[in-house]
C-alpha cells in the first residue's frame, strides 16, 4: 500500500502567519528590549558605584570576572531581542505589501 494523499483527501495544511502575527511577536520581541536594556543600564550603574573590594587577589579577580559576564549577558540579552524586534517588523512590513495566492492549490 501507498501513503500518498488521494485527491478526495489532501493532506491538512498548516495555517499561514498573517501580519498581525508578525505586529504581535516584534511588539513583544521590542518590549524585552526595552526592559533588559533597562536592567543593562541599572547593573552598570550599580556596578560602578559599588565596585568589589576585596583583601584577596583571587577573590577580586572573580568578583571582577563575574561582574563582567552579568553585565555582558545582560546586553547580548539586549541586543538579541532588540535584533528579533527588527527582524519580525521587517517581515511584517514585507507580508504587508505582498500579495497573497487567490487560488492556494
Amino acid at each position: 500500500m501507498t501513503d500518498a494523499p488521494t485527491p478526495e483527501s489532501p493532506e491538512p495544511r498548516d495555517p499561514r502567519k498573517g501580519p498581525l502575527s508578525f505586529l504581535s511577536g516584534a511588539l513583544t520581541a521590542g518590549l524585552l528590549a526595552w526592559l533588559a536594556l533597562g536592567m543593562s543600564r541599572r547593573m552598570v550603574v550599580y556596578f560602578a558605584v559599588h565596585p568589589p573590594h576585596y583583601s584577596s587577589p583571587i577573590a577580586q579577580n572573580i568578583a571582577v570576572t563575574l561582574k563582567t559576564l552579568l553585565v555582558g549577558l545582560s546586553f547580548l540579552a539586549t541586543f538579541s531581542s532588540g535584533f528579533v524586534a527588527l527582524g519580525l517588523t521587517l517581515v511584517f512590513l514585507r507580508s504587508l505589501f505582498t500579495a497573497r495566492d487567490q487560488n492556494p492549490a
